[in-house]
């Protein structure tokens, strides 16, 4: 506190008033503050981290995928392989997943309807060029938007014809067979604003046996039925393909990043996502000068064809998720108030899989069955809170979650292991702080309660009970098993403003993790299986820290650098098996910044870097990724008036060979196991975009 209250201090100092949120340096025009502006507010409402991310004028690098979209934020480690498999982590959050399966401990949404469900989050919606901006609120802080992970919510907000006018081409490629081609049109029609887009990506990869295309459409068309009511409706399109080249060991990292693990390059791994369809609403109602009341639905389908092992899974998976938001301004004991009410749920209507042998087996032919199995959820989430000014400048926050989880579990096929049916009520409080020390800086502190719950396939794939004596099912996983709700209570303190130094954030945080889900790989491939239970007592900590400075500027020209450190310690606590080891799967330091000239004729140079420290590969932390430092560049050339835009970018100019990410394993007694995915190595990208209105 000492050290928030001398930054306060320096902050008084500073020129410009009620800034307190860590933002990317970006040039954002007058007809978007209407969006920017209540965004940052609403953040600098929360008594917690976050961050807002804009990317109306992100045109000058490439945006292959989410790791893309993230980078340079505060508290947020996303690591790309080169593919769409982006393994994203807040807190410790999915700290053991691998990248190119369905995320965890995310809350994510799509214009603030959940596109996470209880299996995961899927990732092949997530498109860069359709977004305008994105929302994080990092940890517990979520809790205001009824998110239930330990990472928090980050909510995708799609681009509009109000700030997207006019049609739009834009072509990438590089490195790596990469291409990428978009046209997106956008405008204002009386009271509807429409804005539509066709985007399409090819890449042969970084690896061998990593090739991968996407094509997809969206649509986000909105209607002011009158001053009082707003309708905006939501289409996305979009099917993926893409090879899985598999993990590698440090050695192979050393030797030859490029190659494929053996065991996926024999069976030809791959993951065929034939299209998922997204078609939601949300209507929102001022009901008068103080009230708001908003509700939104959205239904989601996207079938699965997985061929990453020795069976082939058809997954028909589909849900209908909603949210309905109540805001109200008023007076509570004589002071200003804010109360919001909310009610957020996801329901999955099928989550059925037929699987199958893709090879001859035992005397089996390809394409024999041997098991159908489904694995539904359903989570319910009430939440309210209030926002209070205690004085003009302490405003005390509180919170409840009463929060309903349901999961329905059963292998149907050759026959029943018996049918899981698991019902879970839990509550999360919350209570915090917000203080403006100065017009320029902030202070705030919380403790909050998150509550997760397990993944219905983990449910089946966890199990140690087995098919025998069932034919081409033999050795298959038979009988669910029971998996208690992850908990975490997290006490956090933070900072953040705008000083002599620029635009700055500096948070702490300490959570106490009960039944923490954590998965391990326990059989490799081809025959891949990933077990998931509930861990003995963890604790997660850590400081997360951004820095936006303007070194020097005359007139338009401007030298700017903006940095984004995250410290991550995750423990057992008093493990009976691994001590008070580390848990692996990521960086204990995590920093990213850029250095970056803007010219008066539009003509901009960066210069950037990325450096992790090393990564246990195992819960026995007895072996470790390599730690790495990586540089790029960017020169770009933004026309005045931007109508048009051109950028050339080198990325990892060192070729460095490192893990990008890891998938641990239970204990690997010091072998060197292959758990590392490899981060790309040196290659070059340039863009072009053309404006019309």
């Amino acid at each position: 506190m000492a050290l928030f209250a001398g930054l306060a201090m320096q902050a008084a100092d500073a020129a410009t008033p009620d800034q307190a949120v860590t933002l990317d340096a970006v040039k954002v025009a007058a007809k978007r503050d209407d969006e920017i502006e209540p965004a940052r507010s609403q953040l600098e409402r929360v008594a917690g981290a976050g961050n807002v991310i804009d990317l109306s004028q992100a045109a000058d690098g490439r945006s292959a995928g989410t790791a893309d979209v993230l980078a340079y934020q505060p508290g947020i480690h996303a690591q790309s392989p080169g593919n769409e498999g982006v393994k994203v982590s807040i807190r410790g959050s999915g700290i053991n997943r691998a990248p190119g399966a369905h995320a965890s401990g995310i809350s994510v949404s799509l214009d603030g309807l959940p596109l996470t469900f209880s299996g995961g989050t899927p990732y092949e919606l997530l498109e860069p060029l359709w977004v305008s901006r994105v929302e994080v609120l990092r940890g517990a802080n979520g809790l205001d938007r009824g998110a239930l992970a330990l990472g928090g919510a980050i909510d995708y907000i799609s681009r509009r014809g109000l700030d997207s006018p006019g049609l739009e081409l834009r072509l990438e490629a590089g490195s790596f067979g990469y291409r990428k081609r978009a046209l997106g049109v956008g405008g204002v029609a009386g009271d509807v604003d429409y804005y539509l887009s066709l985007v399409d990506s090819q890449t042969d990869g970084y690896q061998q046996h990593a090739a991968g295309d996407g094509r997809g459409a969206m649509a986000n068309i909105g209607w002011r039925i009158d001053p009082d009511l707003e309708t905006r409706f939501f289409l996305r399109w979009r099917q993926t393909d893409h090879q899985t080249p598999g993990r590698l060991t440090r050695a192979q990292i050393r030797d030859n990043p490029r190659q494929a693990n053996p065991g996926y390059l024999a069976i030809d791994a791959q993951r065929p996502q034939h299209g998922s369809t997204w078609i939601g609403n949300t209507t929102t109602l001022q009901l008068d000068a103080d009230t708001t009341l908003q509700a939104g639905l959205v239904y989601h389908r996207f079938p699965m064809d997985l061929n990453e092992s020795l069976y082939r899974q058809q997954l028909d998976y589909a849900d209908l998720n909603g949210t309905l938001d109540y805001t109200h301004r008023h007076t509570l004991f004589g002071r200003h108030s804010i109360t919001t009410l909310g009610l957020r749920f996801t329901h999955d209507l099928d989550a059925n899989v037929r699987e199958s042998l893709r090879f001859a087996s035992n005397g089996y032919p390809a394409g024999t069955l041997t098991r159908r199995f489904e694995h539904l959820g359903t989570d319910v989430v009430l939440h309210t809170g209030n926002d209070m000014a205690l004085t003009p400048r302490l405003h005390l926050v509180t919170g409840l979650a009463l929060i309903h989880t349901a999961r329905q579990v059963q292998v149907t096929w050759p026959s029943s292991g018996g049918r899981l049916s698991e019902h879970d009520w839990d509550h999360a409080p919350r209570i915090g702080l917000t203080w403006q020390a100065t017009p320029q800086a902030q202070l705030f502190g919380n403790l909050s309660r998150s509550v997760e719950p397990a993944h219905p396939w983990s449910m089946i794939w966890s199990s140690s009970q087995f098919f025998a004596g069932n034919g081409a099912s033999t050795g298959r996983q038979r009988t669910p098993v029971q998996l208690d709700n992850q908990r975490a209570d997290t006490l956090e303190l933070g900072a953040r403003g705008e000083a002599a130094l620029g635009r700055w954030e500096l948070t702490g945080y300490y959570a106490h993790v009960r039944h923490e889900l954590l998965a391990v790989e326990v059989q490799p491939a081809p025959n891949l299986i990933v077990t998931e239970s509930n861990a003995s007592p963890t604790v997660h900590r850590g400081i997360e820290a951004g820095l936006d400075s303007t070194l020097w500027q005359s007139g338009t020209a401007r030298l700017s650098l903006r940095q984004a450190y995250t410290f991550s310690d995750f423990r057992y606590r008093h493990d009976a098996r691994f001590g008070d080891n580390l848990l692996p799967g990521l960086p204990r330091h995590f920093y990213q910044s850029e250095l970056r000239y803007d010219h008066p004729s539009g003509l901009y140079a960066t210069i950037n870097t990325e450096y992790a420290s090393k990564m246990a590969v195992d819960y026995a932390n007895s072996f470790w990724a390599d730690a790495h430092v990586i540089f790029g560049t960017r020169l770009g050339f933004d026309a005045p008036g931007g109508r048009w835009q051109g950028w050339l970018e080198a990325r990892n100019l060192a070729a460095r060979q490192y893990a990008a990410t890891v998938t641990p394993g239970y204990d690997d007694a010091g072998a060197d196991a292959a758990r590392s995915t490899p981060g790309e190595g040196f290659g070059v990208y340039a863009g072009l975009r053309w404006r019309f209105e």
